[in-house]
């Protein structure tokens, strides 16, 4: 473990890596905050307060330095993660520097930083579903995405304008997960309905069946899908044969929210438990992160991702500890 962000209050849902910056990441909690962090001082950037419930997810938009976060108000906000905090204002509004002790100055700037930094106002509000929306996810163009909710739908919204383009319908249970693909027009959405579901918005969907609910499914590349269930297992799967995985992997514990190293074609996958396992696409072992009592997760661990070109850290985790940590994974096999 190489850092940690300290700020959120409550639980943290989700954290993912800057498409533009990987010395940028974001953070969804469930105390009604989304949070901007700078990778290597640890600082917060940008608190985004606009939501009124948890926020489940955040996501960077490929092309656009823009953000989508989804909360269980019903609603998806889009917002700009950029923020400008001047130096000079953040000097003058300490008293004395004689006054104050190194450790109470660094707090009053981290207070005043969260204050001038602080959105409430989102660009756009996506408005469609009845029910908590969970998560959402850019298509690679940029200029659409998909919101993926508890009332059984998934809607793909023009960004420019908050349309509704397409609501998705088709799962029985509530939405858990929705992510784009890389380079295509394609989707995949997971439910608690024991499926996941592709829709490329000009096939029929197709579902997949799960012993239990379906927590996590991301594209690895361009030809792959990798899902993961509350029925302990994480499946490899083929796109142009999806009537088998390519591999399966059985754990010890419930599947969160996982991601796949693009460059090194890792999958991280975080459990309940508090562990973080890694495997490759063929389903081989290849490590665990460490967890002790001063290293690691206390509670659950509700998401990871990869920040390939981070030299920092290149995956970091997030957790119901309201602990967000960055990692460096040394991949490379001892002789």
């Amino acid at each position: 473990m190489v850092k940690s962000y300290h700020g959120h209050k409550d639980g943290v849902w989700e954290v993912n890596v800057s498409r533009h910056d990987s010395m940028v990441i974001g953070t969804a909690s469930a105390d009604h905050t989304a949070k901007i962090w700078n990778v290597e001082t640890g600082k917060c950037l940008l608190c985004y307060a606009g939501h009124q419930g948890s926020v489940n997810a955040i996501r960077f938009n490929p092309v656009k330095d823009l953000v989508v976060s989804t909360s269980g108000e019903g609603t998806a906000h889009i917002w700009s993660p950029t923020v400008n905090l001047p130096p000079h204002e953040i000097l003058r509004s300490q008293s004395s520097e004689d006054e104050l002790e190194m450790s109470e100055k660094e707090e009053a700037n981290d207070e005043l930083l969260e204050q001038m930094g602080s959105l409430r106002t989102p660009l756009r509000e996506l408005i469609g579903h009845n029910n908590v929306v969970i998560a959402a996810d850019w298509l690679c163009s940029g200029s659409q995405l998909v919101t993926a909710s508890w009332d059984r739908t998934a809607i793909l919204f023009d960004a420019e304008t908050g349309e509704n383009l397409n609501t998705l319908f088709g799962h029985d249970q509530e939405l858990t997960e929705v992510r784009a693909h890389p380079s295509q027009d394609l989707v995949v959405t997971s439910s608690k309905d024991t499926t996941f579901r592709l829709w490329d918005f000009r096939d029929p969907n197709m579902p997949f069946a799960f012993d239990k609910p379906v927590t996590t499914a991301v594209f690895a590349g361009s030809e792959k899908v990798v899902s993961g269930s509350d029925d302990r297992t994480v499946k490899v799967w083929d796109l142009k044969n999806m009537r088998s995985p390519l591999a399966t992997m059985r754990m010890d514990s419930s599947v969160n929210r996982l991601c796949v190293s693009q460059s090194q074609n890792i999958i991280a996958i975080p459990h309940d438990n508090r562990h973080i396992r890694l495997y490759d696409l063929n389903g081989n072992r290849i490590g665990r992160l460490p967890r002790s009592n001063r290293v690691g997760h206390s509670k659950m661990v509700c998401s990871v991702a990869w920040a390939d070109e981070n030299p920092l850290c290149n995956m970091f985790s997030c957790g119901f500890d309201r602990q967000v940590l960055g990692w460096h994974i040394n991949t490379q096999i001892k002789e």
